[in-house]
């Protein structure tokens, strides 16, 4: 009964339209403004609302406060890439060949969230860290593993649906961004516009300022043109090189490590821009009917013990499965439709930010291409609702590991022919209790569907 319930959720076979056939859109729904901001590398537990005994979130902490608060919101993957190409496209990135952080790109077949909103009308900008392809056919312009192949792997956000740019193919420094901090020369990393230009003026002090500059006045100029905007804003920070600016240090003086210190000041910084977008979206007056989606693309990197950020006890970090390296922070606020805030403990993630916006836009998807997410749109309009809709499972695919949520349960399989290992993330949330031997059927199942679903996302991948 199980093995039939579970394969029922299997994800539904909402497509993706290609070219052409793009799907249906009500033109009588309303359109409202969405912002998409996500840290880099910020953990689950990197703000106050999540317990940090150190850091300052009031931003973060008045997200948490007046919309939903999700406390199971997961990353697709454990790396930076992947979990971009999923937001974008609602799809797993192992469909994509999207595996590591600098490995592959967004192909051009796929159809992204910008794309669909760019058919509705909206202006789309996109902000920060791409990290889906490069950005020029000319130069090596990324300073990050791999350097890939300029030529094959362009893949830039003006290609896929976004009508404004000021955007880089990778990391920066948090501060001064495009200098060295251990020797102040060129870091070797750009930040370019739709027109395939490098831009050179405003690029001193705080990255996450920098970026915020170039996003608020856009978000200004569609307002002032009457048009919905779709403002997707990946920040940079915390990600290495962590560097921070000489006020938001003092704020942690008492802080003994100087890591934890810079850490610190750099997510402070993340959650200062945060509280000036917001800001200016009431001075704007606009706030009202704009969806504000707030999260990270994966765990906080370095080790549990010299690592800067946290967890909050969860096992893992960045790169790894266990809840440590993909749950994340995970806040909207929508004021014209969230009206009560709640914490929400079903499983979410970041697959699920397409299929929740083709839904909330009234847009009917073509049934070309699988999703992998679900609409989370229930969720939002319900009072009280906390299931997963459809209670779909996700998969988590890694060069070594895999696993699989469905419900409370988890399957994990941490290395590559390791032993698959069972976990109830309701009671046991920091992974410490291994119940395959006492739930073997259990697993079984949740192993069979993973596989199931596996075999049909190599489908797309051999495509």
């Amino acid at each position: 009964m199980l093995l039939a319930a579970l394969l029922a959720i299997l994800p539904q076979d909402v497509a993706v339209p290609t070219p052409g056939v793009r799907g249906q859109a009500n033109p009588n729904t309303p359109r409202p403004n969405i912002i998409l901001v996500m840290a880099d590398d910020q953990g689950w537990g990197d703000t106050s609302f999540n317990g940090h005994p150190t850091l300052k979130t009031p931003a973060l902490d008045q997200m948490a406060s007046e919309g939903l608060r999700f406390d199971r919101f997961y990353a697709a993957a454990a790396v930076c890439s992947p979990t971009r190409a999923s937001v974008l496209t609602g799809r797993h990135p192992f469909r994509m060949r999207i595996d590591g952080a600098n490995s592959g790109h967004l192909p051009s077949e796929e159809y992204t969230l910008a794309e669909m909103c760019h058919e509705l009308g909206y202006t789309t900008g996109h902000f920060g860290k791409w990290h889906l392809g490069t950005l020029t056919k000319e130069v090596v312009d990324s300073n990050r593993g791999g350097r890939p192949n300029q030529a094959q792997h362009y893949s830039p956000p003006w290609q896929h649906g976004f009508d404004r740019c000021f955007s880089t193919e990778a990391k920066v420094p948090t501060w001064d961004p495009m200098l060295n901090p251990d020797n102040g020369k060129p870091y070797g990393t750009r930040y370019w516009n739709e027109q395939g230009e490098v831009v050179t003026e405003n690029l001193e002090g705080d990255d996450s300022r920098i970026i915020m500059d170039r996003a608020l006045p856009f978000i200004t100029a569609a307002t002032n043109d009457k048009r919905p905007f779709l403002a997707v804003i990946w920040l940079h920070a915390p990600h290495r090189p962590v560097v921070a600016g000489p006020t938001r240090l003092e704020a942690y003086a008492e802080t003994e490590r100087e890591d934890l210190r810079r850490y610190y000041a750099v997510v402070a910084a993340i959650d200062a821009s945060l509280g000036r977008l917001r800001e200016h979206l009431e001075r704007l007056n606009v706030s009202d009917d704009t969806l504000l989606w707030y999260t990270s693309d994966n765990g906080p990197e370095g080790s549990a013990k010299e690592g800067q950020g946290s967890t909050a006890g969860l096992r893992g970090r960045k790169r790894s499965l266990y809840e440590g390296g993909v749950r994340v922070p995970g806040l909207l606020v929508w004021p014209k439709q969230i009206r009560t805030p709640r914490r929400l403990g079903c499983p979410a993630s970041t697959l699920d930010t397409l299929p929740t916006l083709a839904e909330i836009l009234g847009v009917r998807l073509a049934p070309e291409r699988t999703l992998d997410g679900v609409s989370l749109l229930p969720l939002l309009m319900a009072d009280g609702s906390d299931k997963r809709p459809g209670q779909a499972p996700l998969p988590f695919v890694s060069p070594k590991a895999a696993a699989l949520h469905a419900g409370r349960l988890k399957a994990i399989r941490p290395e590559p022919n390791g032993k698959w290992e069972l976990y109830d993330l309701v009671s046991d949330p920091m992974e410490s209790k291994d119940l395959a031997g006492d739930r073997p059927v259990e697993l079984a199942r949740l192993v069979e569907l993973f596989h199931s679903w596996k075999s049909d996302a190599a489908q797309s991948r051999a495509r």
